[in-house]
């Protein structure tokens, strides 16, 4: 019997599961309604038609939700707690609702004054990852669209730092001149390591490394493959190298879906550092577990 639903609700997609009283997972639905395109009247009318057919005749609809959903464009605005803090508390903000059977509730984010950044959902992702590590001290990584490195001591978020790498990655290949020599899903291992290594080793060098790309494809035949290779590990290897007081002697975990997190793993290792890595899905799921046990302790 289903006793609640746990929901990752981003900026392109919308993710829930039902969830019963021993934490079985009972059934999962996705959609590509992110809140993105989204007004907050919509919001509402959306989850309830994504869930509709599991909650038939329910007389309460209990969920949690974590990710963009809570941004000040999503449904309803869920703050942020400043680091150093744990991850996540009992004080999620409710969401206005006009169905009398639900309840929807959503996780804040983190914030951090200096240097000025914030996150949003992957404090859940870290939450997750503690619940199965409750001794891990050191950093974790989170790389995406906007790849977080963050710092944790004794069960809190004691810092973190941001990096685009994700968004130029696909404005470079996408929107430049380069997007003439990398459009393929070919791929040379040994291309990217070799631009990780002369990234990290020279990062001021970055814009002039990145139209040798385009230049050597014009010029010697650099076949796409290598060069969409080259493109990534240059753009990781420059992050590493800003993100190097982070991971440098650190216990370092990697979270997030598989390919990327790969690449991060491999980049690390070229340096001589071994992480641990963990699903990004599979860490929503504890987190929001997690939160839903504390919000059950705080009642």
């Amino acid at each position: 019997m289903l006793d609640w639903i746990a929901v990752d609700w981003g900026t392109s997609s919308l993710r829930a599961w039902g969830i019963d009283a021993s934490g079985a997972i009972l059934w999962e639905e996705s959609s590509d309604k992110g809140m993105g395109g989204l007004a907050p009247a919509e919001f509402e009318p959306i989850f309830l038609d994504l869930v509709g057919p599991h909650i038939a005749g329910q007389d309460r609809v209990e969920a949690i939700a974590c990710g963009m959903v809570g941004a000040k464009q999503g449904w309803t605005e869920a703050g942020y707690r400043a680091v150093p803090c744990l991850p996540l508390d009992a004080n999620m903000t409710a969401a206005p609702v006009a169905d009398p059977r639900l309840r929807f509730r959503i996780i804040g984010g983190l914030s951090q004054a200096k240097p000025a950044d914030v996150i949003r959902g992957e404090e859940t992702q870290i939450a997750g990852f503690q619940a199965l590590n409750p001794k891990f001290d050191g950093v974790i990584s989170l790389p995406g669209t906007h790849t977080k490195w963050v710092h944790v001591s004794a069960g809190e978020v004691v810092s973190f730092q941001t990096c685009m790498t994700g968004d130029l990655f696909a404005a470079i290949s996408g929107h430049t001149v380069l997007r003439h020599s990398v459009q393929t899903e070919d791929w040379d291992a040994d291309a990217f390591l070799a631009a990780v290594d002369d990234a990290v080793s020279r990062p001021e060098k970055l814009a002039a490394r990145l139209f040798s790309l385009r230049a050597e494809g014009l010029l010697d035949g650099l076949g796409a493959g290598a060069a969409r290779a080259r493109l990534s590990g240059l753009l990781i290897g420059a992050e590493l190298a800003a993100t190097r007081p982070y991971w440098l002697g650190q216990e370092v975990a990697i979270i997030g879906a598989g390919g990327v997190s790969r690449l991060y793993a491999e980049a690390l290792g070229s340096l001589g550092v071994t992480a641990t890595l963990a699903s990004g899905d599979a860490m929503v799921l504890k987190g929001l577990a997690a939160a839903r046990a504390l919000d059950g302790e705080s009642q």
